[in-house]
């Protein structure tokens, strides 16, 4: 950095006088001392701050100059945070109609801009209305820095709506189809982190985003192309932004069907994750199958990346909702990658987002229910399912009670123990859990060839079959009272002389039946369900009462 003095003479017959006032001079000096010794300096403190003070509200352009190319220099190597002394004078400069001094301005408030506190300060001293206006500025280097700067202010939460509401977006916008990539980079940046919040997105909605996030998407610059996606995969949140991207972007799901084929492991990552987004909409499950996302999805879900298996599987599991595509991910073969990432420990979410796709898979389908037991998918339930994260362990049960449902396979999974695992998760301290569990032995517990297992754990494990419906009987909950009447009357109807003397000898369970029952005072009007629970109640004593005359 050079010392920018400027002196002219008057003429002969004037007297002459020196262009710098003293003071000036003797910031100038000062500064040029301190410049000397910039490794050792604190620019932040009182007479050094001095000195760039008084050269930044200078009359004279190239002290301004001077000023702002110093305050560059400074916030360059070190940033801290600092006070409105620091950052006024550098606000004033960014005002100066000279390109130069707006450039050096700009960069000295972008890295300050770093610090979370000078964040908030910038912003409340009037910052944006500066950096506005030098987004329209006609020089790409002012842009880019300006830009720069916003997206730095906009990574500060509370910044984010003053941003939004400060006209910035418009600027943000058209510069996010500027030729220069730093300026697009920036631009799309700033988009990006203003895509936080309910309102911001609606902002940015209102200020024509859209189209320019899906147009960039093909960008050949992989900072331009995730920093969109992103953008695009955070606005698709919202039900109404998605409604509104359908009308208006009939490419975008091959875009980003696209950009899970490139190079950038970000980049394919977020434009999975848009997909998940976007496919909470039933409309979007069936376009995203339909425009051939899946070999490109699977291809990921196989990747030793776990971010990018995250974004496959959360994908898929949206996808697998809709009954039209169960099939098709059957056949494209994600059965046993899915099966497998049963066993990713190290990744709760990813464990819940599949065994919930294997769930979706086996709704509507026996074909499906079949491929996924050849798929091993019983085992590793069976193996992993009681050290499984609650979260975990409410998807498995969730599974398993639908595939209980089939009657073809019921004997299978109880000749896999199945039993074993579900009785003491019925104790679990989630009630999804629980209400999985008997759900599932529930459906298990008719129409069965043999209920060998139902005799076996009678009394064990956890209190057994026993425990399980005496607790649900005891319930407060209707639903689960329903379940344990239900299972009750299903094991009964089922004729098998042993099981049935377990229940007739099971004081606790014929006193809460009995209690139930007892409860028909309301002539048959109930609310959630009590109604149910005591006409099954009723049928299930009576049964007992049947086989003990028998």
């Amino acid at each position: 950095m050079g010392n920018c003095l400027s002196c002219c003479n008057k003429s002969k017959d004037e007297q002459y006088e020196p262009l710098l006032a003293d003071r000036e001079r003797e910031a100038v000096a000062d500064l040029l001392n301190f410049l000397e010794d910039r490794n050792e300096v604190n620019f932040y403190s009182e007479e050094p701050l001095r000195a760039l003070t008084i050269l930044a509200y200078s009359d004279n352009i190239d002290l301004q100059r001077s000023a702002a190319l110093a305050f560059a220099e400074i916030t360059e190597k070190d940033v801290r945070e600092v006070d409105r002394e620091t950052i006024e004078p550098v606000l004033f400069l960014l005002q100066s109609p000279d390109a130069e001094i707006q450039r050096a301005a700009s960069v000295a408030l972008g890295n300050l801009a770093v610090n979370a506190e000078n964040k908030a300060l910038v912003v409340k001293l009037n910052g944006l209305d500066l950096l506005i206006r030098q987004m329209m500025s006609p020089h790409v280097e002012v842009q880019c820095n300006a830009v720069g700067c916003i997206t730095n202010l906009a990574t500060l939460d509370e910044n984010k709506s003053k941003i939004a509401h400060s006209g910035a977006l418009g600027p943000l916008t058209r510069l996010a189809k500027s030729k220069d990539i730093r300026v697009q980079r920036n631009a799309t940046g700033a988009l990006l982190n203003m895509t936080h919040s309910y309102e911001n997105r609606q902002q940015l909605v209102n200020a024509g985003t859209i189209p320019v996030l899906v147009s960039l998407l093909p960008s050949l610059d992989a900072d331009v192309q995730y920093y969109c996606t992103t953008s695009i995969s955070n606005i698709a949140v919202d039900a109404i932004h998605r409604k509104k991207l359908a009308q208006s972007e009939p490419k975008l799901v091959r875009s980003l069907i696209q950009l899970m084929d490139t190079a950038s492991p970000k980049v394919q990552c977020q434009a999975a994750l848009a997909l998940r987004n976007l496919a909470s909409d039933e409309r979007y499950q069936i376009e995203i199958v339909q425009s051939n996302a899946l070999p490109s999805l699977l291809r990921l879900l196989r990747s030793s990346y776990l971010p990018l298996i995250l974004a496959s599987v959360a994908c898929v599991r949206n996808i697998s909702i809709h009954p039209l595509n169960e099939s098709p991910i059957i056949d494209v073969g994600f059965l046993r990658p899915l099966v497998d990432l049963l066993s990713c420990t190290e990744n709760e979410e990813i464990q819940c987002h599949a065994v919930s796709t294997l769930r979706n898979l086996a709704a509507s389908s026996e074909r499906n229910k079949r491929a996924i037991i050849e798929a091993n998918a019983i085992q590793k339930l069976r193996d992993l399912i009681l050290d499984a994260p609650v979260s975990v362990q409410s998807e498995m049960t969730a599974c398993l009670a639908v595939l209980a449902l089939s009657d073809e396979f019921k004997s299978y999974l109880l000749n896999y123990g199945i039993c074993n695992v579900l009785i003491p998760l019925t104790d679990s301290m989630s009630i999804e859990v629980q209400g999985n569990s008997a759900a599932a032995l529930g459906n298990l517990s008719s129409n069965v060839d043999d209920y060998g297992q139902f005799i076996e754990c009678w009394d064990s494990p956890a209190g057994g079959i026993r425990g399980y419906l005496v607790r649900f009987l005891s319930s407060e909950d209707s639903t689960f009272a329903h379940i344990a009447a239900w299972t009750i009357v299903q094991l009964l109807e089922a004729g098998v002389p042993r099981l049935t003397a377990f229940i007739q000898s099971s004081d606790d369970i014929i006193e809460l039946l009995n209690d139930i029952v007892a409860r028909d005072v309301n002539n048959g009007e109930y609310e959630d369900g009590e109604g149910d629970v005591i006409l099954l109640s009723g049928r299930a004593l009576h049964l007992i009462e049947q086989d003990a005359d028998a």
